[in-house]
């Protein structure tokens, strides 16, 4: 049960190319720590860290058309 009692959030980051990249963390910071490990660098270097916004995960189906 103790997992439940640190909870994680969703994150959409903005790209370069116009499309949002999800992540997940308990903070923004800790998310894009957790995409600098699924990524490549350059993958990375598309990702703008400062342009983020909490996504609840009911709500993920409507950003599906928006993820690259």
């Amino acid at each position: 049960m103790g997992s439940f009692s640190n909870r994680h959030h969703m994150y959409l980051f903005s790209m370069k190319n116009g499309k949002k990249k999800l992540a997940y963390g308990k903070t923004p910071g800790d998310a894009l720590e957790i995409l600098r490990i699924r990524l490549t660098e350059a993958e990375m270097a598309e990702v703008i860290a400062t342009e983020w916004v909490e996504a609840n995960q009911r709500d993920l189906q409507k950003y599906v058309p928006l993820l690259g």
